[in-house]
């Protein structure tokens, strides 16, 4: 059942917001102790304002666009009394004392929240293998890592232990583990979801999105948390409105130009670049036009990323001195926080600055003016989402084969424009991912395109 459909039903009564809740949970208790997707969850809370949901549904009342669905929130996002750990012993007792503005929207709209998700420690990463509370397992192919940063709130889509999560983007930890999970991740424009609860990792890149199985559960989740935040400094007024955007997508394909970038495959496995070619000939079937598409910056963009990464995040760490919460963030973190704490560090001294800051910032101007222009003859660019497949758990990768997973990804951060991630078919297996970048606020034709491919 797709989700708009599960929603209807819920607020129909057909099935109701308790069944649903419980099935879910039931399935945590069964799965989770192997996948370990979900670090914290509040059984009886759900249950209650799933019985709170029934009883106004009952009434004759008004209800959520959400109303009766659960949702999984990752662990780098504020909810008030649940632990808020970003996965490191640095705030392993940490309690949320308030909600991120999304999470209030979720509540606002009658979604359910069930509990929190495992991630990178911190954010920093692209395996979940880094979390001080050990790893998550990839559902869709089993000893595989699910990716990162965002891989617990991946995972638990995919093994259906909720209806849909939430996760953060960096430079890709939203659209990575989707592409590795088989489901659908989104990373919004810049500033048309609010940030305000999110515990930074680089603030001029992150971005909160959802995770869901269908596109019409993007577009629900998306209309609930996007819109303008007074109290959070980066937030757009203008934002796009998704409300039954899905409901319009049969027609599509139709005369839209897709952009395809040769060094977006020049860089990929050959068993990811067939499956990719093979998802990019059924949209032509369908009626989109190819233009083919050249990038001369690919190389500069993950030195750039990394290098505004590493500076932004060890400021953003200052706060983790154990004086007020928690431990001191260099006495407990894992190897590659530690790394990127001193790698900002060193890059922030006041003799450096200018050597590699500045420099990166003056490299994100120019790639986002470059993707802009690449943007300006098409509609969207389609490619590979990651490069590679994920490998096992375990598996020793050295630092820059880790990193080499977000060579497609960043680009869509550090030009701050939308992107996503939705199932393209396997490899032996094993779920690939195909990226659709589009315009800064054209959110919502991503959205309808996505929907658009499901049906072909």
């Amino acid at each position: 059942m797709s989700l708009l459909n599960k929603e209807r039903s819920i607020k129909n009564h057909e099935i109701t917001a308790l069944e649903n809740v419980e099935s879910f949970l039931k399935t945590i208790n069964k799965k989770n102790d192997s996948i370990n997707a979900f670090l914290e969850i509040k059984e009886d809370e759900a249950i209650q304002a799933a019985e709170k949901i029934d009883s106004k549904i009952e009434k004759g009342a008004e209800v959520g666009k959400l109303a009766g669905l659960a949702v999984g929130i990752k662990s780098n996002i504020n909810i008030e009394d649940f632990k808020i750990t970003a996965a490191s012993k640095t705030l392993e007792n940490y309690i949320g004392s308030y909600n991120a503005t999304v999470v209030n929207r979720i509540k606002e709209q009658d979604g359910i929240i069930l509990g929190v998700t495992n991630m990178d420690e911190f954010a920093a990463g692209s395996s979940t293998e880094t979390s001080y509370f050990g790893y998550t397992e990839n559902p869709a192919a089993p000893g595989r890592i699910p990716g990162g940063s965002s891989g617990g709130s991946a995972a638990a889509v995919a093994a259906e232990m909720c209806d849909l999560s939430l996760g953060s983007d960096t430079g890709g930890s939203i659209r990575n583990p989707a592409s590795h999970c088989g489901v659908m991740g989104f990373k919004p424009t810049y500033g048309v979801v609010s940030r305000q609860g999110l515990l930074d990792l680089a603030m001029s890149l992150d971005q909160i999105g959802p995770f869901a199985q269908d596109a019409g559960g993007i577009a629900l989740m998306l209309d609930t948390i996007a819109g303008y935040d007074p109290i959070e400094c980066t937030s757009l007024k203008d934002t796009p409105d998704f409300e039954g955007i899905t409901e319009k997508s049969q027609d599509a394909l139709k005369g839209m130009k897709v952009g395809v970038v040769k060094e977006f495959f020049d860089v990929s496995d050959d068993k990811i670049v067939n499956i990719i070619e093979d998802r990019i000939d059924k949209m032509t079937e369908a009626g989109a036009e190819v233009v083919e598409l050249s990038f001369d910056y690919i190389d500069l963009c993950l030195p750039t990323y990394y290098l505004i990464n590493y500076v932004e995040f060890f400021s953003a760490t200052r706060k983790y001195d154990g004086r007020k919460y928690g431990y001191r963030i260099e006495d407990v973190c894992g190897d590659e926080v530690l790394r990127r704490i001193h790698i900002g560090s060193y890059i922030s001294q006041k003799e450096y600055s200018g050597k590699y800051y500045k420099k990166a910032l003056q490299a994100r101007s120019l790639i986002r003016r470059e993707i802009t222009k690449l943007l300006g003859g098409v509609d969207v660019i389609v490619g590979p989402t990651v490069p590679k497949l994920p490998h096992k758990l375990g598996e020793s990768l050295d630092t820059m084969e880790m990193y080499a997973y977000d060579v497609l990804t960043v680009i869509a951060n550090l030009a701050g424009i939308p992107a996503a991630s939705m199932k393209a078919g396997e490899v032996d297996g094993i779920p690939v991912g195909l990226q659709i970048q589009g315009k800064p606020l054209d959110d919502a034709k991503i959205v309808q395109l996505m929907a658009g491919l499901e049906q072909i």
